[in-house]
């Protein structure tokens, strides 16, 4: 089997078409459907239906595809980091569950580099695209939170996918708030206080349980429900339905203003936020360069508030 051929069913697949795939990868339709049927006899399947209206896919031929784009962009990211152009270019790739802070420590990570080319991503995401791209090599790390009621499970879910994760810090939880809200002049709330106002959580993939919830107490009922898939709509929804939403408590005003405050939430709950990496791998001075920063960041907003009860790991 050839990087080549498994070059050659992706193209087939994307486009439906032999002529098609053969037109965008410059190569005869001949020699494109001899390709084919070569690895289709070192297989022992078809990985296409070859019909009068194109080809069609496979049961097995889509399971051998999902795995065959993994293997091409893994081959994309090798070629992308060690075999470089004349100029040498800085790289990094990250994921992360909605945080702010890993934003700010991305902006300071990227206006501190020297070099005249760099190449960086920053894709935040569903807890379970955080996992799958630092599974399939699209990000080095993946930032992630763990808390009492997931931990064991997302633990053993890392392990069994041949990752590591390492803590950075543990906080106690925290009511984020638009800063009018009526109860934003308290010291600190509990549950029962809260439970008229609408409660804010981020959208999962309908197959993740409840244990990939970004939130702690993510499996609670709640009277007043609503679900989204990004930060800036969290906290503009916030401000105009007086909701809450429930995180570490960092604000990071430098990006986000003093329109959303955080207060201590009274409960026994700690939140674990660290990174994820493959098992035995040796990360990039980028990497932890970027690292370097999110403590930083941290440490930076723990100076600037007093409630928020975080320690560092």
């Amino acid at each position: 089997m050839k990087l080549n051929q498994l070059k050659y069913v992706i193209a087939i697949a994307d486009t439906q078409s032999m002529n098609e795939a053969a037109k965008q990868l410059f190569i005869a339709q001949p020699s494109l459907s001899g390709a084919v049927k070569e690895i289709e006899k070192e297989l022992g399947f078809e990985i296409f239906n070859r019909t009068n209206k194109g080809v069609e896919v496979t049961k097995q031929g889509a399971e051998f595809i999902a795995y065959a784009k993994q293997v091409m962009e893994q081959v994309y990211n090798l070629e992308r980091r060690f075999f470089t152009t004349e100029k040498e270019t800085s790289i990094l790739s990250v994921s992360e569950q909605h945080y702010a802070f890993a934003v700010a420590a991305m902006i300071d990570f990227i206006n501190e580099q020297d070099m005249e080319n760099y190449d960086f991503s920053m894709r935040e995401c569903q807890t379970s695209e955080v996992i799958d791209d630092v599974k399939n090599l699209r990000s080095e790390i993946g930032l992630l939170s763990t808390n009492n009621f997931n931990r064991k499970v997302m633990l053993r879910f890392l392990k069994d996918n041949r990752m590591d994760f390492v803590p950075l810090f543990e906080s106690e939880p925290c009511v984020f708030l638009p800063v009018d809200h009526p109860l934003a002049g308290k010291s600190s709330l509990t549950l029962d206080e809260l439970k008229e106002y609408p409660y804010f959580c981020y959208q999962q993939k309908n197959t993740d349980s409840l244990y990939f919830s970004e939130e702690i107490m993510s499996s609670m009922e709640h009277k007043k429900r609503i679900v989204v898939n990004d930060r800036a709509t969290i906290f503009n929804m916030l401000a105009g339905l007086n909701g809450y939403t429930i995180g570490t408590g960092m604000t990071c005003q430098r990006l986000n203003g003093k329109a959303i405050i955080s207060i201590p939430l009274d409960i026994e709950e700690k939140i674990t936020i660290g990174y994820i990496k493959l098992k035995n791998t040796i990360l990039s001075k980028q990497a932890n360069d970027y690292i370097e920063k999110l403590y930083k960041t941290v440490q930076d907003e723990i100076k600037q508030s007093k409630q928020l009860k975080i320690k560092l790991l």
